[in-house]
């Protein structure tokens, strides 16, 4: 019987301002996967914190096996076998995935880093773990799932008895969560314990052993894994899954957005499709089937070598973005951090990024225009904040997703097209966002939405349109929609594919 367990009992932490966890228990038996389930500003964070030994509770109790420890910092917990695998990534670019795997701690000779035997023990790590990984590799040359593993195989070196996983999956694909997930039954069956903080509901029963939900900071329910989406989702939020798609009145009007054969060597080809004022368009299909990149080559963020694109009856040059722009066209691109947001610039700033010409004048910008704007747009959009200059880097997934769809907003889009919109980001402020783009088409914009949440693309859509291999495979109405239907056409193939 495994003997192993991390507890905690009537844990208390406050900021100014606020009180983040409020007599919350909870425990990890080694063996098992132990989710933590709760909307942003829940206190997930703050939690695994604790554990991590980051933050100490300003009451309450941590035990390790039975015994009560003091935990000093993450260094202390790392000695007691408690390692922590955070979103942000903690790994050095320009380093081998050998040299990350034993960052701080490198076996030494001598006194001298000992490289043959740390390169030695990280293949055997990795080989261990089922990768197909060179640990002589860069880590910038890697990919974010591979960038992933190596976060574990580096927690894995610790001699790690208790692992907390920070949302692992929000940035991999359903094939490289399939890998992660084989890992982590491994870990399980070796007897580490897992924390598994996730939004994904459906990666729950099938990861997952017990759930623990946490709202506004304290321990509301612990249930088996095997609750049913619904009942989680009232948990967290007090509302049912059919309530996370508010109903949206108003009539579909002109046509605004013409996609009139539409093709780019080797990524998509031949595709052709409209959207019109009040409706909701949504583009599914399985990752690599060229959906991103058809909504970049509509938005003029990549060219495109055949078709055209008009918006309200005028015709946009391929790959010119201004062009795009001024005829009416937004985009809220999947990587809202890489490409939506500049991260270390204010919320403030953010927001007037694609209103800056309309503010300008002598090369001036209007800051005082600017600022109300912001705020104004802060306010709609439920943005929690500091403040308008809080960095925007510093905001959740949620509230960052709000600030690049308010910049947008702000340029009065006819058309507004967002690429996995609600990816990453808890379900209250998914229904925010639900409700906005339901206002946005009761107003008459045109909405297209690219998402591979099943749920939420038919929750959303008055039509389906789904591709595979590049090409557009089929199109669904509203009432004949179903994941069943969506799933066939996302598998077709064909031989006019192209890759």
């Amino acid at each position: 019987m495994n003997t192993r367990r991390l507890e905690l009992i009537g844990v208390t932490k406050a900021f100014p301002g606020v009180r983040a966890l409020e007599g919350v228990d909870f425990d990890l038996r080694g063996g098992e996967v132990h989710v933590l389930l709760g909307e942003n500003g829940a206190g997930k964070s703050t939690l695994i914190k604790v554990m991590a030994g980051v933050h100490r509770p300003d009451s309450g109790v941590v035990k390790v096996d039975g015994q009560e420890v003091r935990l000093t910092g993450p260094g202390h917990a790392e000695q007691l076998g408690i390692s922590t695998i955070h979103q942000e990534m903690a790994l050095v670019p320009g380093l081998s995935v050998a040299e990350n795997i034993h960052l701080g701690r490198p076996p030494r000779r001598f006194g001298l880093v000992d490289r043959r035997r740390m390169r030695r023990q990280a293949a055997e790590l990795v080989e261990r773990m089922g990768l197909d990984l060179d640990v002589d590799a860069t880590v910038a040359d890697l990919g974010v799932a591979q960038r992933q593993m190596v976060e574990i195989a580096k927690a894995l070196s610790l001699e790690t008895r208790f692992l907390i996983m920070d949302e692992p999956t929000a940035v991999l694909s359903r094939t490289e969560a399939a890998r992660l997930f084989d890992i982590v039954r491994d870990l399980t069956r070796s007897g580490v314990g897992v924390v598994f903080i996730s939004h994904l509901l459906d990666e729950i029963a099938e990861i997952g052993d017990r759930v623990t939900v946490l709202r506004d900071g304290a321990k509301v329910a612990e249930v088996p894994a095997s609750t049913d989406a619904d009942e989680l989702v009232r948990l967290m939020v007090g509302r049912s899954i059919e309530q996370q798609y508010p109903h949206r009145r108003g009539e579909v009007g002109e046509t605004l957005l013409e996609v009139r054969g539409l093709g780019r060597a080797g990524v998509f080809s031949d595709v052709s499709f409209t959207a019109r004022a009040g409706e909701v368009v949504g583009i599914g299909g399985l990752v690599g089937a060229g959906r991103t990149e058809l909504v970049r080559a509509i938005f003029g963020a990549d060219r495109h070598d055949t078709g055209e694109v008009v918006v309200a009856g005028q015709s946009v040059p391929p790959g010119d973005i201004t062009a795009a722009r001024r005829a009416g066209l937004a985009l809220v691109p999947e990587d809202r951090a890489g490409q939506g947001l500049v991260l270390g610039a204010s919320i403030e700033e953010n927001m007037g990024l694609a209103t800056l010409g309309e503010r300008t004048r002598a090369g001036l910008v209007d800051l005082r225009s600017q600022r109300a704007a912001a705020a104004r747009q802060a306010e709609l959009l439920k943005v929690r904040a500091a403040g308008l200059d809080q960095a925007a880097g510093t905001l959740s997934g949620g509230n960052q997703q709000k600030i690049v769809i308010g910049k947008w907003l702000l340029a009065r889009p006819r058309v507004l097209i967002l690429d996995e919109p609600t990816r990453g980001i808890d379900v209250g402020a998914k229904v925010e966002i639900y409700e906005l783009i339901n206002t946005l088409t009761e107003q008459g914009t045109a909405v297209l939405i690219v998402s591979s949440d099943l749920t939420e693309l038919l929750g959303m859509s008055d039509r389906v349109l789904v591709m595979a291999d590049g090409r557009l495979r089929g199109e669904l109405g509203r009432a004949e929609a179903t994941q069943e239907k969506v799933m066939a056409l996302a598998v077709t193939e064909g031989n006019d594919g192209v890759g």
